[in-house]
């Protein structure tokens, strides 16, 4: 296999855990979540769902949009962890959908030898694909994060795999 098809490879299982499943995973915890949970926080030291779904766009925007993409984005990063209460799931859920789009576009634009170049992001020195491999893992750590707290509050309610039959059948794309 040439580094062309394994980039290939990449990109696109990136571009479907990002545009695809993760965002449907949030998408059915967040809607299972009763409304005055979005802000609710177990004590201080932790982020409310609101607060999570704040930071992933922030994140996603500064390292794919703005650090690997080139467009310009400030962030205030401290912020998406300090509100305590305001947008509602919907203005949240459509911010990081459009957030998402941005990324999938850049995400589609990208080439192997891309893939190798050096930025700055967030104050560190890292190749392009550590920059998707980092958006990538780091979402799939905060929709976790997300379901766990949409669990406590609806149980029951979210639900991604069928298991009849001993196989986890994904029932989340439906």
């Amino acid at each position: 296999m040439d580094s062309t098809h394994l980039a290939a490879l990449f990109l696109d299982g990136s571009r479907h855990y990002l545009a695809e499943e993760y965002r449907a995973k949030i998408r059915r915890a967040v809607a299972a979540l009763p409304a005055d949970k979005l802000w609710w926080r177990p004590n201080e030291e932790s982020n409310s769902v609101g607060n999570l779904l704040l930071h992933l766009t922030g994140n996603i925007r500064q390292w794919i949009v703005a650090g690997v993409g080139g467009a310009p984005f400030t962030r205030n990063r401290a912020a998406e962890f300090a509100t305590r209460d305001g947008a509602s799931a919907a203005e949240l859920l459509a911010e990081l959908e459009r957030a998402l789009a941005e990324v999938d576009q850049v995400l589609a634009g990208l080439t192997a030898e891309r893939l190798v170049e050096r930025y700055a992001i967030q104050g560190r020195d890292v190749t392009v694909l550590d920059a998707i491999l980092h958006v990538v893992e780091h979402f799939s750590y905060h929709v976790g994060q997300i379901v766990l707290v949409s669990k406590t509050f609806a149980p029951g309610g979210v639900r991604f795999y069928e298991d009849a039959g001993g196989l986890a059948r994904p029932i989340w794309n439906q």
